[in-house]
């Protein structure tokens, strides 16, 4: 599923666990802003914030940064 993204300040890495349902925009799609949605297998970044979104890989092997988290 995709959608465009809105203009909000992005999850921290604490706020990011494992399993949990993300939209998250992959790097050919930075320009278009679309968002794909998907379920958080691997957190990639190390560090603790990134302004752009911490990336992560989802487990249909998406990777991509985190813009918005499910709720």
């Amino acid at each position: 599923m995709e959608r465009n993204m809105k203009m909000t300040a992005v999850p921290e890495r604490n706020e990011i666990e494992i399993g949990m349902t993300v939209w998250v925009v992959q790097k050919q799609d930075q320009r278009s802003g679309n968002l794909t949605e998907g379920v958080v297998k691997k957190i990639l970044t190390k560090a603790s914030f990134h302004p752009h979104g911490i990336k992560v890989m989802l487990e249909s092997g998406v990777v991509g940064r985190v813009k918005e988290i499910k709720r």
